[in-house]
């Protein structure tokens, strides 16, 4: 019964060892697809609680993105959440986060976020969720 168990036992793990090779066989190629798109964080706002948006360059060249958006309760605040520098373009989605101090004037608040490395880029997106809900164009410099 030993040596049953033992052939058992030996053939189960010769089973999980790495097969020979390169191992390039179970790799799909590099350049065969893109990569995935990454998943837009949620949108808190309606398209009537964001508004004023607009793009300019900083001292340095980055660029900075400013606007407004609505939280109807004070215990959140309007912010800049999630940002994305590709090739071409930047993507700013607005977010909300727990506010531990005083509400904004009408619940209005001010967003702004200087992006960093930018300075060769003249395009910002700003979007809810998929939506776009503004695209800006700024000079670039050079």
């Amino acid at each position: 019964m030993r040596k049953i168990l033992f052939v058992l036992s030996a053939a189960m793990l010769a089973g999980c060892g790495q097969s020979g090779g390169d191992g390039a066989g179970n790799q799909a190629p590099a350049n065969s697809a893109a990569a995935p798109k990454p998943k837009a964080p949620h949108c808190f706002f309606k398209d009537s609680e964001t508004k004023g948006w607009a793009a300019s360059r900083a001292a340095d060249g980055n660029l900075v993105v400013k606007g407004k958006a609505y939280r109807s309760d004070p215990r959140y605040k309007a912010v800049i959440g999630k940002v994305a520098t590709g090739p071409q373009k930047v993507i700013v989605w607005p977010t909300i986060e727990q506010n531990s101090g005083y509400a904004a004037p009408d619940n209005w608040w001010d967003v702004t976020t200087t992006i960093p490395n930018t300075s060769a880029l003249g395009t910002v997106e700003v979007q809810c969720g998929e939506k776009v809900i503004a695209d800006l164009k700024v000079h670039v410099k050079g």
